[in-house]
C-alpha cells in the first residue's frame, strides 16, 4: 500500500486511509506505542562497551518507513537506510518485494555507537515502540512476509543478546501473546531507492505516516525521552 514511481499522491492517501479503515472495522485506531506508557524491561544481557566504535544492527518489523524514523531519532544512532534483507539481489527491489513473491523484509540498517546506546536498548526500542513481536507477517495495515518481524544478527553477541532478551521478555509474559519475531543471521542488506530514504521525515502530511508512524515517535519521547532527539532530512 506503499508509494511506487508510478502511484500518484491521491492514490496514496486513498488507499492508506481504506487500509487503516478495513484494518480497524471502523474502531479508533491505537497502536502499541500509544497504549504503552511504560518501556518494557531492560534486557539482562547485552553488550557492554565503553570505546566509541561503529556497529551495525538490521531489524525488520512492518513497513520499513516507520522503522527508520523511530531510529533516526535516537541518540547514539549515527546513520539508517531503509532497504530490502533476506532474499537475492536480483529481487531486491520494490516491486518485486511487494509482490510478496521474493524471501525479502522491508529492513532497516542501523549504524550506531554501543559506547552511547547499546544493542540491547535498540532491541528494547525494537519491541516496545516499533512494532508488535506478537505478530509474525502483519504490522497494522500492512500484511505480507515483505512485512514480517525478524531481527538480522550481524554477529555472535548480537544474536546471544537478542535470544536471550526474548526469552527473558516472554518468561516475564510482558505481551499478551508468544513472541513471534524471527532471529535469522543477516546474509546481506540491499539498499532501498531513493524515494524511500526519509521517507516519513519528507511527506509528514501522509495519511499513512500520520497514522502509522507519527504514534511511534510519540511513543519514542514518551518512554525514552532521555534518548531521544530531534531529526531533520538532509
Amino acid at each position: 500500500m506503499k508509494s511506487a514511481s508510478y502511484w500518484t499522491t491521491l492514490s496514496l492517501a486513498f488507499l492508506a486511509i481504506l487500509a487503516a479503515v478495513l484494518w480497524m472495522g471502523g474502531r479508533t485506531m491505537t497502536t502499541a506505542a500509544e497504549t504503552r506508557k511504560e518501556p518494557i524491561p531492560a534486557p539482562a544481557v547485552d553488550e557492554h562497551v565503553t570505546t566509541p566504535r561503529s556497529e551495525t544492527a538490521v531489524f525488520a518489523g512492518g513497513c520499513f518507513w516507520g522503522v527508520q524514523t523511530v531510529f533516526q531519532r535516537v541518540k547514539g544512532v549515527t546513520a539508517t537506510t531503509a532497504g530490502y534483507s533476506g532474499g537475492t539481489k536480483a529481487t531486491a527491489n520494490y516491486r518485486d518485494v511487494s509482490s510478496e513473491r521474493t524471501d525479502h523484509a522491508e529492513a532497516v540498517k542501523i549504524v550506531f555507537d554501543p559506547s552511547k546506546v547499546s544493542y540491547g536498548t535498540l532491541l528494547r526500542i525494537f519491541f516496545s515502540v516499533v512494532h508488535d513481536p506478537t505478530q509474525l507477517n502483519r504490522q497494522g495495515p500492512d500484511v505480507g512476509t515483505s512485512y514480517r518481524s525478524v531481527i538480522f544478527f550481524t554477529t555472535p553477541e548480537q544474536q546471544k543478546v537478542a535470544a536471550a532478551y526474548i526469552q527473558q521478555l516472554d518468561a516475564a509474559q510482558v505481551f499478551h501473546a508468544k513472541i513471534v519475531t524471527q532471529l535469522v543471521h543477516l546474509d546481506a542488506f540491499y539498499d532501498g531507492e531513493d524515494y524511500h530514504q526519509d521517507y516519513a521525515e519528507k511527506n509528514p502530511d501522509n495519511p499513512y505516516i500520520q497514522v502509522c508512524d507519527v504514534p511511534k515517535i510519540a511513543g519514542l519521547k514518551q518512554q525514552f525521552p532521555e534518548l531521544f532527539q530531534d531529526y531533520k532530512h538532509k
